[in-house]
Parts: structure tokens; sequence; C-alpha cells
């Protein structure tokens, strides 16, 4: 299904980006193909060289990540690129409002608006949502237990992307009170920096329920833990953004001219 969706990806990296006026749409189309999937594929590549070097039988054998590998460049990569060549063909979506070519100068701001505090206030509730669900993830994960709560699991998914939606659209919107228009990667970031406290909890999960002691059992828990973090990351931040973006779409389509 990930290999497949790189058309979905492609078309909706080069319509957003066209919206934005962005006109490398090259340089744009490899990082949506390569950024996500060669970091992970990279973090398990080494893992697996470090799985190997101890003869464990739970290393990936070399077929596999070939196969993996052919599924990535010879399937996803090019689906991101028709995605994107029939995504740049599309017209771009039209602001609501004219927008002036010179930038205005923002006011000094208060100090609770601070980006780095702001975005640590904002991943506050979507991790809230999902922690204690996250508990029994991980005791899934980690001591082979059973997992069944499948349908509240799908609740609590909703749950999390109407929290990074709702938390993301008040941030923005004091953010927008307080004359500082450059929402886009703060809003990213808002929802996205619970992707922190999801890995200092798995950190507190293995000091408090895990027996490890051995260097290597610990070196892939904290990193399969840092790339599970890193697509929590991906996905609530993708979620902040395009509730802004619609947020804001909308409070400006509102205002009347005359």
């Amino acid at each position: 299904m990930f290999v497949c969706m790189g058309v979905v990806a492609g078309y909706s990296a080069a319509r957003l980006y066209k919206t934005f006026r962005g006109d490398q749409w090259k340089k744009m189309t490899m990082r949506t193909a390569l950024l996500f999937p060669g970091t992970v594929f990279g973090v398990f590549f080494v893992l697996d060289l470090v799985i190997w070097g101890q003869k464990s039988s739970g290393a990936v054998p070399f077929g596999t990540l070939v196969a993996l590998c052919f599924l990535w460049f010879g399937v996803s990569v090019p689906l991101v690129f028709v995605g994107s060549y029939y995504g740049f063909k599309q017209p771009a979506a039209e602001d609501p409002v004219r927008t002036n070519k010179i930038p205005r100068q923002i006011p000094e701001q208060p100090w609770y608006m601070h980006p780095v505090f702001s975005c640590l206030v904002g991943g506050v509730l979507p991790f809230g949502a999902v922690f204690i669900e996250l508990f029994f993830i991980l005791t899934s994960v980690w001591l082979h237990q059973f997992y069944y709560l499948f349908g509240f699991l799908a609740l609590v998914f909703v749950i999390l992307c109407l929290t990074c939606a709702e938390i993301t659209i008040v941030l923005c919107y004091f953010q927008l009170c307080s004359e500082d228009y450059n929402w886009w990667w703060r809003s990213y970031f808002t929802s996205g920096s619970s992707a922190l406290y999801l890995f200092a909890y798995s950190a507190f999960y293995f000091y408090s329920k895990l027996d490890i002691t051995k260097f290597i059992p610990m070196l892939l828990y904290f990193t399969y833990m840092a790339t599970i973090s890193y697509g929590f990351f991906c996905l609530t931040g993708t979620i902040g953004f395009y509730a802004c973006y619609w947020f804001t779409r909308k409070i400006y389509g509102a205002i009347k001219i005359d």
C-alpha cells in the first residue's frame, strides 16, 4: 500500500508546492520520493548490519533488502514522479485575498508566542490523546503480548487527528492575532512536537518496564522508537499543517473588501 500510494504523494505534494509558488519541482519530487523512505531504510539497513555482525537469526536476508529496494526504486519512485507530473499540470489553488509582495515587519512577540515554547505546548494534547493506548502497543511489541483492541485504536486515531487539528488552529489564530503571518512551518512543528513526548515516553517505558541490559538490544530499542517517533512527527505535523491551511483560507476568504 505504501508503494502504490506514491502517486498520491507526488500529486498532493506537487499541488501544494505549486500553491506556494514553488518552481523547483524536480527537487521537490525527489525529496518526496526519497526523504522519508530513505531515512527509514537507511536506519533499518544499519541495524540489520549490526544484527548480522552478532550472527543473529533475526537478521533480514539480503534478498529481502534487494526486493525492498526494487519496490522502492522500481515502483514507488516512478509513481511519485507520475503523480507529481499530473499535479503540476493542474492550476494552482487561488488565494482568497491578494497578498502584499513586500513582507510586513512583524512586531515583537510576547514570551508565550515564542516558536519553541508554543510548539512544545502544542504537542502535549496530541500525545495526551494517545499515551494510554501507546502503553498497550509498546507492551504488545516489546513484551510479546496480544493486542486485540483495534476498534478502540481506530477511535484513538480519530481523536488524535481532531486534537492535532484543533490545537494547531488555536495556536495559529493566536499567532495571526499577534500579527505574525509565518504560520506554515510553525503549524507543522506545533502538532509534530508530540513526537518528542512519544520518544520521551518510550525511554520511560524502557527503564520502568523492560529488563534489557546489553548494548545491542538497547540500541535496537531506541533506534526503532526514534524511527517510529519520526514517522509520528510526519503524521501529526501534516495533520496540523493542513488544518491551519484550511483555517487560514476560510478566515481570509470571509473578509469583505469593498
